[in-house]
């Protein structure tokens, strides 16, 4: 036990006397939440940039016009011809859609003859053109019930019999989860997860690389050689420690981002520390598998950055070819995402995470019994090679 606390303690003065890996490990997960929390801060898209072309110009038509200059979601540029070449007016304005309004407009409109309005759609940001298409389905479509209800009122209809006779059912539309549709609560904290799985696996990666690359483990580790478990505890025990430090900072930050706090706390907590060692000791695999300290890291790399866009939480697994879902399985981020949008996102019962945290879990022994063979297997032929080279 004496021999357990000497290297625990020489292990907290490697990682803290490490410039690499204090800039890695404590810097880079404070400034990427910082910068990415600046990115997303606004939650919505405000102001998109839309191009209206009015070829009728009549007072029905200006209405129409103003009525979309009035959603706060998109920003209107009229024009009054249309534009030699529409597609790179597109480009230049950056705009999100095209509103096309036809040469008699009004008057198809009055004599009831049904206008088109054609409405182009720039898809080459998903993102903004889902908002700007959101908000002109919205007035477009209240302008057009509008004008509906007072034709059949200027007939002598009573405005009530009118609006039923314009929509014979009404249809309510209720969000759940995120009714706001905020991309800072869905993307900000997500973004944090991929973040320390990252820095977890870089310190990973140099802790049992850099030791076989100097020789020092087996001068060290002379006495315990025989214990490869107690032995992967030193390695992760600095790495578990200062995790929480950096998961109290990104408490303090969803504070400061007014990012709302997932539900159950102490769930989380458990979620999140079987997250950090399941991640710890498949670096550790990794890691004693790789001797190398720049090579694991690249591995680790290669692992790590894929696991975002392969962990079903902005596009679902089950569209994702078998051997992906694969991949995307025996990764930790995976489950803990799942687990982390039911709590932050859902606010759903925390019984509905047990299957995730069990998922966890498995990987976490899967992992820890990997890599103490991994490790067992080094330890045996590391201290016959030395003592090899002794004789």
């Amino acid at each position: 036990m004496k021999e357990f606390f000497r290297l625990l303690k020489r292990e907290f003065k490697l990682f803290l006397g490490n410039s690499t890996l204090r800039s890695v490990f404590f810097l880079a997960p404070v400034l990427y939440a910082t910068l990415i929390g600046f990115v997303y801060k606004a939650g919505k898209v405000e102001n998109i940039p839309v191009i209206v072309i009015d070829k009728d110009n009549t007072p029905l038509s200006a209405q129409l016009v103003e009525m979309l200059g009035d959603n706060k979601s998109i920003k209107t540029l009229k024009y009054l011809q249309e534009p030699a070449n529409i597609n790179d007016e597109v480009i230049k304005r950056e705009a999100a859609a095209v509103v096309m309004l036809p040469p008699r407009f009004e008057a198809d409109i009055l004599q009831k003859k049904y206008p088109e309005v054609n409405v182009y759609v720039n898809t080459s940001n998903v993102l903004t053109a889902n908002f700007a298409s959101k908000a002109l389905q919205l007035t477009i479509g209240t302008f057009s019930a509008g004008v509906s209800i007072k034709g059949l009122q200027k007939m002598g209809m009573p405005a009530v019999r009118a609006a039923t006779q314009y929509e014979p059912f009404k249809t309510n539309y209720i969000t759940l989860f995120n009714t706001t549709s905020n991309y800072l609560i869905f993307m900000w904290p997500a973004m944090l997860a991929v973040v320390l799985q990252q820095v977890i696996l870089l310190a990973m990666a140099i802790s049992f690389a850099a030791e076989f690359q100097r020789g020092s483990f087996v001068t060290e580790y002379a006495g315990m050689r025989r214990w490869a478990f107690p032995i992967m505890l030193i390695k992760v025990i600095p790495i578990w420690t200062f995790s929480v430090l950096i998961v109290s900072i990104y408490y303090l930050m969803h504070m400061f981002f007014n990012v709302p706090l997932p539900e159950g706390i102490l769930s989380f907590i458990w979620l999140t520390a079987v997250f950090v060692g399941s991640v710890s000791f498949m670096g550790v695999f990794v890691s004693i598998l790789i001797p190398d300290a720049l090579k694991a890291t690249q591995v680790l790399m290669v692992i790590a950055s894929p696991a975002f866009i392969i962990s079903g939480f902005t596009w679902p697994l089950s569209a994702m070819p078998a051997f992906v879902q694969f991949m995307a399985n025996i990764i930790p981020l995976t489950p803990f995402l799942q687990a982390f949008k039911i709590l932050l996102i859902q606010k759903g019962s925390v019984e509905l995470t047990f299957p995730y945290i069990r998922h966890l879990s498995i990987l976490l022994v899967i992992y820890a019994i990997l890599g103490w063979l991994a490790l067992k297997i080094k330890l045996w032929y590391l201290f016959r090679t030395a003592k090899e080279s002794k004789l």
